[in-house]
């Protein structure tokens, strides 16, 4: 089956995945990381594409953001693979792919499933030996910690769900913790990462419809077996 175009339309968050190549490290250490966010943050400038949360394990960047072009975030996300790639072999005199193909991305909901969608990603676990991460701080290559009230490597666009979550910073941020504190469903974690796996959207079925009209690419996957024939009776 011929694989599906990415989704990518302007105004809507998207959630994003790249992975490293056969699952290998593409961050050694936090020089690695910062590098990566230096040229995400160009490139999400120059392309118009708004940085809402972003998580950097070892082996994968996840990302929240909304373009402001449907063909926007495809140029930030080549231009940063391109970027990062050269500079990673550079530093340790390698060749070859860095990533494991092209990134993967899926549209998100605005309300409850976007707020949900950015704790999944401020909630996935970076390494503390190589991020460095201590005690009860967020690490600083995930952005949960400047949505609870730290400084962080790279500029965010707060969401209006994240603003909602109170009238002063105080509030939004405690609101913000109590949410990571709050451990999701193993059920809505895994339906969020297949999201951005397989490309179908995430919301809900008037959501879905709405952006169909958008794009010829299905949104969802198509029901199986044959369609059902209307009896000439």
């Amino acid at each position: 089956m011929a694989r599906l175009p990415r989704l990518s339309l302007a105004g809507v968050a998207h959630l994003v995945l790249l992975r490293g190549h056969n699952g290998e490290a593409v961050f050694r250490d936090s020089e690695d990381r910062q590098a990566f966010l230096d040229a995400l943050e160009d490139a999400s400038a120059r392309e118009q594409v708004a940085l809402h949360a972003y998580a950097l394990p070892a082996d994968r960047v996840w990302l929240l953001c909304t373009p402001a072009e449907d063909r926007g975030l495809s140029r930030a996300m080549q231009a940063v693979g391109r970027r990062f790639a050269s500079a990673f072999n550079r530093r340790y005199r390698r060749s070859g792919s860095v990533w494991d193909g092209r990134y993967r991305s899926t549209v998100v909901e605005p309300g409850r499933t976007l707020l949900d969608t950015m704790v999944f990603v401020d909630r996935l676990p970076i390494d503390p030996v190589t991020a460095g991460g201590e005690g009860t701080t967020p690490s600083p290559w995930s952005s949960a910690r400047q949505h609870v009230g730290f400084g962080g490597p790279i500029s965010l666009k707060d969401t209006a769900e994240y603003w909602a979550l109170g009238n002063t910073p105080f509030e939004r941020t405690a609101a913000y913790r109590a949410l990571l504190s709050e451990a999701p469903s193993e059920s809505q974690a895994e339906r969020i990462a297949a999201a951005a796996h397989k490309g179908w959207a995430l919301g809900s079925t008037g959501f879905v419809e709405s952006l169909q009209s958008r794009t010829a690419r299905p949104l969802r996957p198509r029901r199986r077996g044959r369609p059902r024939q209307l009896s000439s009776d």
